[in-house]
């Protein structure tokens, strides 16, 4: 199967699951990944803000600001395919539509709130499809890719997803990068980064 029918089928029925079935499952996810050793003892925290039917993630964003993590979020640069890292410790006030309408820091933050990527503990990937080796399919921006690689090798690479995101094996490319784990709401994938 190709990948763009691929990433097509599978995000058509993540988008097909109803609203209380997303948050459901979402908060099993967030359970588990509450639960990780590496995650209760990192200080910085990059991670995405949910999308559409993605994960949810704005849950855990309140819990590591309750617990005085450093909570990071990514801007796209989109002429530099490329992505920020910017702290953030309000949502409700320093969270503005970016690219493709995904919620992203404000522009005031940019320049003040940026951190370097070497100091990431976790990072926290969107993506269409997943697989039992770690693999991870994204959008087809490479945005994700490329930061890790290049910019955040250090940080621990922990996808979430729902359990119908997974497959035993992705037609992954030669860019797309491996994950250490990947948690959906049945179980936690040891990646083979």
């Amino acid at each position: 199967m190709n990948s763009t029918k691929l990433r097509k089928d599978i995000l058509k029925q993540r988008d097909l699951l109803p609203d209380y079935e997303q948050q459901n499952r979402s908060r099993l996810i967030t359970e588990r990944v509450k639960k990780m050793a590496q995650f209760q003892s990192a200080a910085v925290v990059f991670i995405y803000v949910d999308f559409r039917s993605e994960v949810a993630t704005r849950p855990l964003i309140d819990y590591m600001l309750r617990c005085g993590k450093k909570v990071v979020l990514p801007v796209t640069l989109i002429q530099e395919k490329d992505l920020l890292a910017i702290s953030i410790t309000d949502p409700d006030k320093e969270l503005a539509p970016g690219y493709c309408s995904i919620p992203e820091p404000i522009v005031e933050l940019r320049e003040k709130q940026i951190l370097s990527p070497d100091i990431i503990d976790i990072i926290f990937l969107p993506g269409s499809v997943f697989d039992e080796r770690g693999g991870r399919m994204g959008y087809g921006g490479g945005y994700y890719d490329r930061f890790v690689s290049a910019k955040a090798p250090q940080a621990l690479r922990v996808g979430l997803a729902y359990e119908l995101q997974m497959l035993k094996r992705a037609p992954l490319q030669a860019h797309d990068e491996l994950l250490d784990f990947i948690v959906t709401e049945k179980r936690m994938i040891t990646g083979s980064r």
